[in-house]
């Protein structure tokens, strides 16, 4: 029932938007307002099948297609200094529909000092910042998962760059973007569970046009798993490289986690997580290389890597590694057509930790279509 007024009032409230834009009012600035959004369609397939090894890692599912997103939004100016951008997410792979991302931003200063409020994406690394219909893998790499989380948060965000310059007598835009956001530290659309705030800060340089260099933190306390024990800590840092020269992209990203306090562990083999109270340091990395030809087909190799090491004596060193080989194919500007084929080596997620010489293996195929619109 919820699921059904939320859409009905995002239909209610898009759809006039739409008419504003043919020009039938002008509160939407002189831009009037735009439509956005896109769908992107997959297919998975498990190698393992149906056997009792697939269901051991969790691969309940091992051919499907499905939605992996379906997203529409708004976005648009009021005069004179302000703008909104507002997406729902309706795929029923990620339970929605719900807000994704809502917020106002003023930009009177911009692009020196831009400031926004509501809920938005976490400004954190290369690949989360990366859009999701701009992604050149299917998925972002378990690292950025695990280490980049929460994806988007309720807070406010400053953001601004040193705008156009002169170097050498040659125009060069955004030598330096900075970011930095205050956030509640929960995820999408929850309150704040206690009285501190998540402090997140990102700054890119880039010294010439085909080079960006990149730096992220983030620290914060949560609300720990037992309600009795302190508040948990959470730090993150990282730093990540893109190169783009001619037809070639490379791109590599750092990340370095520390936990303090409580985290869950386990839950692999159908059993429930259990809570694990002690100090866990996490790192992982992910590098991907790419060359586009000239007709759309542009293949692309990635290798990625996420480690957990923990003071419970109990809980060895886990890890996971996977190779990508893939291609992207672009039809135009708006169509897309992905393919990973990936090979994954892990001893993660399992109710009882292994040495690290007993790893799963999960080798899959995923195929995406997708369609965006703005």
């Amino acid at each position: 029932m919820k699921k059904t007024v939320l859409i009905i009032l995002i239909a209610i409230c898009v759809l006039p938007f739409k008419i504003y834009a043919q020009g039938c009012s002008d509160d939407g600035g002189e831009d009037g307002v735009k439509i956005i959004g896109f769908v992107q369609s997959e297919y998975q397939y498990q190698f393992l099948g149906d056997s009792v090894q697939s269901v051991m890692n969790g691969l309940d599912k091992p051919s499907s297609f499905y939605f992996n997103r379906a997203r529409l939004g708004a976005t648009g100016t009021i005069p004179y200094d302000f703008s909104y951008y507002f997406l729902a997410e309706f795929s029923p792979s990620h339970g929605g529909p719900y807000i994704l991302d809502a917020f106002v931003t003023y930009k009177r200063f911009a692009p020196y000092f831009i400031v926004s409020m509501g809920q938005f994406k976490s400004q954190f690394g290369l690949e989360l910042t990366t859009a999701c219909h701009g992604l050149y893998s299917v998925n972002r790499s378990q690292v950025v998962n695990e280490l980049a989380s929460p994806f988007r948060d309720q807070g406010v965000l400053i953001l601004g760059s040193t705008g156009d310059k002169k170097i050498l007598g040659m125009e060069h835009s955004d030598i330096f973007t900075y970011r930095l956001a205050i956030t509640n530290g929960q995820g999408l659309n929850k309150y704040d569970g206690n009285m501190d705030k998540d402090v997140t800060a990102r700054l890119v340089f880039q010294p010439i046009e085909d080079v960006k260099i990149g730096g992220s933190f983030r620290w914060g306390k949560q609300k720990p798993i037992q309600a009795s024990e302190p508040d948990d800590t959470r730090r993150r840092w990282g730093v990540d490289l893109s190169v783009e020269k001619a037809n070639i992209l490379f791109q590599a990203e750092y990340i370095n986690g520390l936990d303090q306090g409580s985290s869950l562990v386990g839950g692999g083999c159908g059993s429930s997580p259990t809570i694990q109270k002690g100090d866990f340091n996490k790192d992982g990395f992910w590098t991907a290389i790419m060359y586009k030809f000239d007709n759309g087909f542009a293949p692309i190799l990635k290798y990625q890597y996420y480690s957990v090491n923990s003071s419970v004596a109990t809980i060895p060193h886990q890890t996971q590694d996977a190779a990508i080989v893939g291609f992207n194919y672009y039809f135009n500007d708006w169509t897309r057509l992905q393919l990973n084929y990936v090979i994954t080596k892990d001893n993660l997620n399992h109710n009882t930790f292994m040495d690290s010489d007993s790893n799963f293996s999960k080798n899959f195929v995923v195929v995406q279509l997708q369609a965006k619109f703005n």
